[in-house]
């Protein structure tokens, strides 16, 4: 199990929260009697995205450059396919970054508390940890526009109908 536990903060990932989720994955891809992982988050929210106070003041280049040679902004979203299942175990929100963090498991489970979306488009931060490649090939160009323009909340039922789950 690897949980996510910043509960005050939605779960929200910082530069630290990235970096611990990154070696969580690579120690789970490298130990042998470890079969299946369960991401999700603790307190009732699985990730609401990056941190976005952990931006405030500061430029994006210099964000970024902190994940040049590292893991990404989100973890360990740019890992290549791993060899085990992940599975997303989904409660409250799974947004921006959230929602990319989720795309990245072979399956999602959800409670019907679950709301995905691209909320960052809402403060124009763009999803960069391969958000719309995964959502573009799960559940089609149309609906992922969808998602990626409006940044509007999409519930657990409106999720299943879309074969987010």
């Amino acid at each position: 199990m690897v949980e996510i536990n910043r509960p005050e903060v939605r779960n929200c990932v910082n530069h630290g929260t990235a970096a611990e989720l990154h070696r969580a994955f690579m120690m789970f891809e490298e130990t042998e009697e470890c079969g299946v992982a369960v991401l999700s988050g603790r307190g009732g929210h699985f990730c609401a995205g990056y941190d976005l106070k952990e931006l405030a003041g500061t430029s994006v280049a210099s964000i970024l450059g902190k994940y040049e040679l590292g893991p990404a902004p989100m973890g360990p979203t740019h890992l290549t396919r791993l060899s085990k299942p992940v599975i997303a175990a989904v409660s409250g929100y799974a947004v921006a970054g959230g929602l990319e963090l989720a795309l990245m498991c072979d399956m999602r489970v959800v409670e019907e508390t679950a709301t995905f979306g691209v909320f960052c488009r809402r403060f124009g931060v763009p999803l960069m940890d391969g958000g719309t490649v995964r959502l573009h090939q799960l559940i089609g160009l149309s609906r992922a526009m969808d998602m990626i323009l409006t940044g509007r909340p999409v519930d657990a039922k409106e999720a299943y109908s879309f074969g987010i789950l």
